[in-house]
């Protein structure tokens, strides 16, 4: 290894460590806030214009304009310099939110105000391709080329003939079947395909006058799923985008009035921000209030010096325990034992937010000065949060996100830092008496080696870096999953070490990891290396004993 400052390093330390503790809430835990975005400012700007539209003496209309005019302001102020729009303001443009964002300033009147921005922005939809462009992007899944252009349909800008029909009438089926109906939409997103569909269904029904019947018989029955579906927040996945397509389909069919619109509406209102930096915008969704509370105990407890026994400690066991899942969730039909990212009720139980609640626990079960009760409770929740998982198994041996068997669309795939996060998960328990448990992980494991690329690498299924090619991340990939070869004894295998191969050859000149391919061979600060993936880097080769290995760390710790 090169030489270290390990001085340098403790003070760092002791700096982040100050700093991580100082943002826990008065619970206990962490709450964390997401970036401002422009793919969820500009849905919420054209569900709320809608409404607005709809109900023009609504008692709150005041407030509905002033959000619709801070939230166009907001888009106006962050357009690219190419004319279109990222996800967030550090994002390079897409057309997905380029043409949600040109849709949102026509909803909400502005065009003429804005002629400009539009004139740019239409030219950026243009060159990459228009409502083309938009299918070429997302293929077979329907999940998000349909919702984006029926918002612009409903804005005005595109013929309905060009909005593919989705079958809502699957909804009223019993959810235990729908993985079984080659739905054309991800397993989380049923709210979009009934109110998509029944909008897509108003303005253009099909030719076939049985498919009309069945569907206009369906309205009723599928609208109460819907209602079913929604949280008490009123925000479905507590994410602005898909509240605000359910939200804005409803009210062109003429249902501004309905329940599942009003709690809709409360929810674009209330996740609204107006604080210094993110003024007039909305975030993708409300919080990871779990996701980063765990990933917090499950980083501080490496600290030798650190001690779970105080008060506040206490308290974030009893939050981690009591978010999670006792009853079947009405989403997406889970069983109990899951956890979701967040304790709010919009929340979903998933394969990665459940694996990161119970390595935490086995740190607290481990590391803190517990009563035989607690420690029983504990053990509970861990034994249902492992049965939960695997439950959750599909036949690949991999883990999915969030419902087994739904294989056909990319993000209802298993996926490798899943799959690999829910190993961790299953051996930190060390239930080795459970020939059940054993044998889901050695299916893991076979899963994993089946998905590796042919340069040694793993791709995530959720994390995405925008230098790369196709927005994948090998980096972020490959890290967590030789971090499950490593807890399971397993570096030695001719996987991991092509794994570990990988991670050492693609170091940047900097001494960091991430970034596009060109990093390699200059500075361009566009492919500078990037924290995240240089810390999950340099941490999983600091656990591996090799020569080369501990060398690459000592320069990513350097970095």
């Amino acid at each position: 290894m090169p030489e270290v400052d390990i001085q340098s390093i403790e003070k760092a330390f002791a700096i982040a460590k100050s700093a991580l503790l100082n943002e826990r809430n008065a619970g206990g835990h962490w709450i964390g806030e997401l970036s401002a975005s422009a793919l969820s400012t500009a849905t919420a700007i054209s569900a709320l214009s809608f409404y607005l539209d709809a109900k023009p003496t609504v008692a709150n209309n005041e407030r509905v304009r002033e959000l619709i005019s801070s939230g166009v302001r907001w888009l106006q102020d962050n357009q690219n310099d190419d004319g279109g729009w990222g996800d967030t303001d550090k994002n390079y443009s897409n057309i997905s939110t380029s043409m949600l964002a040109v849709a949102a300033i026509h909803a909400a009147g502005m065009a003429n105000q804005l002629s400009r921005v539009l004139d740019s922005a239409n030219a950026y939809v243009e060159k990459m391709g228009g409502v083309e462009g938009i299918r070429k992007r997302y293929g077979d899944d329907k999940t998000f080329a349909v919702p984006i252009l029926a918002n612009c349909a409903m804005a005005g800008l595109v013929d309905w003939k060009e909005v593919a029909a989705l079958p809502f009438e699957a909804a009223v089926v019993p959810q235990r079947f729908y993985n079984l109906m080659n739905l054309p939409v991800v397993s989380y997103a049923i709210p979009a395909l009934v109110a998509i569909g029944q909008v897509k269904f108003h303005y253009d029904p099909p030719i076939n006058p049985i498919v009309r019947l069945v569907r206009k018989m369906s309205v009723a029955r599928s609208l109460s799923v819907l209602s079913k579906m929604q949280p008490a927040s009123g925000g479905f996945l507590e994410a602005i985008p898909l509240t605000s397509f359910v939200c804005m389909a409803l009210i062109k069919c003429g249902r501004a009035n309905h329940l599942v619109v009003r709690n809709g509406i409360e929810f674009l209102l209330d996740s609204f921000r107006d604080e210094s930096g993110h003024a007039g915008t909305w975030p993708i969704d409300t919080n990871l209030a779990t996701w980063v509370t765990t990933l917090c105990v499950n980083a501080l407890c490496n600290d030798d010096e650190f001690c779970f026994n105080d008060e506040s400690w206490l308290q974030c066991l009893r939050w981690i325990m009591k978010c999670q899942y006792q009853t079947v969730h009405p989403f997406t039909g889970a069983a109990p034992g899951g956890w979701g990212w967040s304790n709010l009720s919009g929340a979903v139980p998933d394969a990665d937010d459940t694996p990161g609640a119970l390595i935490a626990l086995k740190n607290f079960y481990d590391r803190a000065n517990l009563e035989p009760g607690q420690k029983s409770e504990i053990q509970n929740a861990a034994v249902s949060g492992v049965n939960w998982l695997l439950g959750l198994q599909n036949r690949d041996g991999g883990w999915p996100t969030f419902c087994r068997g739904w294989g056909r669309l990319p993000f209802d795939r298993s996926g490798n830092d899943l799959t690999a996060h829910v190993i961790r998960a299953l051996s930190a328990w060390d239930l080795t008496s459970n020939a059940k448990i054993n044998t889901a992980i050695e299916r893991g494991f076979v899963f994993l080696e089946a998905n590796q690329r042919e340069d040694g690498s793993w791709l995530p299924l959720w994390f995405g870096n925008q230098d790369q090619i196709d927005d994948i991340n090998p980096f972020y990939g490959t890290a967590k999953v030789l971090h499950a070869y490593y807890e399971s004894d397993r570096l030695h295998t001719k996987s991991a070490q092509n794994g570990l191969n990988w991670l050492r050859e693609n170091q940047n000149v900097d001494g960091g990891w991430g970034g596009g391919p060109s990093v390699k061979f200059s500075v361009d600060e566009r492919f500078s290396s990037s924290i995240e993936e240089t810390a999950l880097c340099t941490e999983m080769l600091l656990l591996d004993e090799n020569d080369e290995s501990q060398f690459a760390a000592g320069q990513g710790l350097k970095w």
